[in-house]
């Protein structure tokens, strides 16, 4: 059982490579620091995406965003983040990150960004 946090994103083989369907995974439980204060900036992070060749493993998801805890990111930078990350791991057809922060004095911050992969 892993009991420490990785920036390594498994991959497996898309059983169904050739079919196009989508995929969405959140978690209510993302935390990271503002590198402003130090103090926790707490999130519910969804993605979705439509697998091309990879999906990715579901524990080694919830470890690389456990890998956040510690470090301080703004909202929109972390959410930047993980999209390339998964990107680069997943090699999606599509992929979409939102990062819906909680409320931190007075504001709410939902950040969206996307990924589509270039047509040849």
């Amino acid at each position: 059982m892993a009991t420490q946090p990785s920036r390594e994103l498994v991959v497996v083989p898309n059983p169904h490579p050739d079919k196009v369907y989508d995929v969405e995974m959140s978690t209510p439980e993302f935390t990271t620091l503002c590198p402003m204060t130090g103090q926790p900036d707490f999130a519910t992070i969804t993605i979705h995406y439509q697998p091309a060749d990879h999906l990715v493993e579901l524990k080694s998801l919830k470890l690389y965003l456990w890998s956040f805890r510690n470090e301080g990111h703004f909202h929109e930078d972390v959410t930047n983040i993980i999209l390339n990350d998964f990107v680069a791991a997943a090699k999606p057809r599509y992929a979409k990150v939102i990062s819906d922060f909680t409320i931190r004095g007075g504001i709410s911050t939902k950040v969206t960004v996307e990924y589509r992969r270039p047509t040849e």
